[in-house]
């Protein structure tokens, strides 16, 4: 009895399962569909061209949407375009008298000559001016004298019916302009500019 008890004994490995034919509750998970996939990369490749094509069509929106937004806000609003033209009723600006208007942000000089201010502009020696210029080149009619009311030399706004020539001075650093808007003393290098006007009937002036 004792040598059959120990012959069961040594038939049992004390490495096997003592629980008999359950089986075991461990599983282990199939890695057979990864195996064949890394033979074949047509499906890898398909998911990048598409990850590609994605990111660049997005791209292609996102560009395509700050080009508009900078044309949008580069373009002049209603406000600018209405600055664009300006018009003048002349008949509101007596004889000898200067107007200033606003016009793109910047003073417009708006001068009704007198007959004399017209013979005296005519009658000066403007080849020997440091800009040289006659005074039919600065005007579309004698009696209107239209201007940009900024000095050349760093851009002030010069006093009218002043300075040694009778025409604007500019304060800040003495440049002094003569009836015609002609540099005639200190360190600014032109004349007053003359911008883009017409006279579209008489007694209305647009300037721009």
């Amino acid at each position: 009895m004792q040598s059959r008890n120990l012959s069961e004994v040594h038939s049992t490995s004390s490495f096997d399962s003592p629980f008999k034919g359950q089986g075991s509750s461990t599983k282990i998970p199939s890695f057979g569909h990864y195996k064949k996939s890394s033979g074949n990369e047509d499906g890898p490749k398909l998911m990048q061209y598409f990850m590609v094509g994605t990111m660049g069509a997005l791209a292609s929106l996102g560009a395509k949407a700050t080009v508009q937004d900078f044309l949008v806000n580069m373009s002049a609003s209603a406000d600018v375009l209405a600055q664009a033209k300006v018009e003048i009723d002349l008949a509101a600006i007596p004889e000898g008298k200067n107007v200033i208007i606003k016009w793109r942000g910047k003073p417009v000089f708006i001068r009704h000559r007198t007959e004399g201010e017209i013979k005296e502009a005519e009658d000066t020696k403007w080849e020997s001016l440091r800009d040289p210029q006659p005074d039919a080149d600065r005007v579309k009619k004698p009696e209107w004298l239209i201007m940009l009311g900024v000095c050349t030399h760093l851009g002030c706004v010069p006093i009218g019916e002043a300075g040694d020539f009778g025409g604007w001075f500019c304060p800040c650093h003495g440049s002094h302009y003569d009836i015609s808007g002609r540099i005639r003393k200190g360190p600014a290098p032109l004349n007053l500019e003359v911008p883009e006007y017409d006279f579209p009937e008489d007694g209305k002036v647009v300037i721009g």
